[in-house]
């Protein structure tokens, strides 16, 4: 795949990384600085010593004031989340601080004034002074962020192509399909209607990976049918194993990336067979304000086995997590002597 022009100038162009690496971040601090105290000292002294130093200390701290308040929380809080009227609140307020900063500070250091120098506040120049500064630090945080989107863009297409790769190998399970069709074979001699309904199942199953989870999103109750289909042919393949699903909230017309949860369902199934004593999933699925919880509790055997979940596996799953969801998703994992719990919670 060729790389993206933001890929490109991140890797060869030093100013990008200066920009947004985080390993640069104390001396875009200290450029910051530096930047500042050259400015006030090339500027023209309105005080007598020390008097002029005492103001430059002041216009000094209140630009870095402005400087981290706007990038570190006006911008993330307001602007992007296109709350603009609250975020020019925010500025006109610091204008207004800043003139009676000045107008204070003004009326303590009069008797300090030079011969040439009036003792006059322009709030038009302050206003100008402040919204170029809100402008320039906003303009730093928001270039950040947009080398941020171009690179979770390039790196989000590029895992789709991987998965879709991994998905057209691992989409008909060779021994699973083996087994399926075995047990069809004695059915059909035995019962044939249940024969019937195992092979509509395994229809629908291969329809729903081969089809519909190629597209971008699918209905939540769509995936949760197919892993119904999915366990209730395991249930043919297992006399010992039962499963249950359980939901809550208004799931219908809920919209999520396809085979989100198979990965867990799969993992649940491969380490959970016992002939000892019967085995068990149990899927749980929760719409409450806008956010998806799910569940998946699985038996143990008695002899432990090894949970892909807990190598690999989980870290395919988290980082598909961190690429579809990248703030809005937390993902827990509990293990008893008994059972197996995967918890997922997801902002909608």
């Amino acid at each position: 795949m060729s790389k993206t022009l933001p890929e490109l100038q991140m890797k060869e162009n030093w100013v990008f990384q200066f920009l947004i690496s985080t390993k640069y971040r104390i001396y875009r601090h200290l450029l910051l600085i530096v930047f500042s105290i050259l400015v006030l000292s090339q500027s023209n002294p309105e005080y007598i010593e020390p008097t002029e130093t005492y103001n430059r200390l002041i216009i000094f701290f209140q630009v870095l004031l402005l400087a981290y308040i706007n990038m570190y929380f006006w911008v993330l809080k307001f602007l992007f989340k296109n709350k603009y009227a609250l975020y020019g609140f925010c500025v006109f307020l610091y204008i207004i601080l800043w003139t009676a900063t000045h107008r204070l500070a003004a009326h303590f250091f009069k008797q300090d004034l030079l011969p040439n120098e009036k003792d006059s506040i322009n709030f038009l120049s302050i206003s100008f002074v402040v919204i170029v500064l809100s402008i320039a630090s906003s303009a730093v945080k928001l270039f950040q962020q947009w080398i941020l989107d171009a690179q979770l863009i390039n790196e989000l297409e590029k895992s789709k192509t991987s998965a879709e790769l991994e998905q057209l190998k691992n989409q008909i399970n060779p021994h699973f399909l083996f087994n399926m069709l075995n047990n069809v074979n004695v059915l059909t001699k035995t019962n044939p209607e249940k024969a019937s309904q195992v092979l509509m199942k395994l229809s629908d199953l291969l329809r729903y990976q081969l089809y519909d989870s190629a597209r971008e999103k699918v209905f939540l109750t769509s995936d949760i049918h197919f892993l119904e289909d999915f366990l209730n042919l395991e249930k043919v393949r297992r006399d010992n194993f039962d499963f249950t699903i359980s939901k809550k909230g208004e799931l219908n017309g809920v919209q999520i990336p396809p085979l989100l949860f198979i990965s867990f369902v799969e993992n649940a199934v491969k380490h959970n067979n016992d002939s000892s004593k019967p085995s068990y999933v149990h899927l749980y699925f929760e719409i409450k304000d806008d956010e998806l919880f799910f569940r998946c509790e699985n038996s143990k055997p008695e002899k432990k086995a090894v949970s892909e979940v807990g190598g690999l596996g989980l870290m395919n799953i988290q980082r598909r997590l961190k690429l579809l969801f990248p703030l809005n998703n937390s993902l827990k994992i509990t293990e008893s002597t008994e059972k197996f719990n995967v918890y997922l919670s997801i902002k909608l």
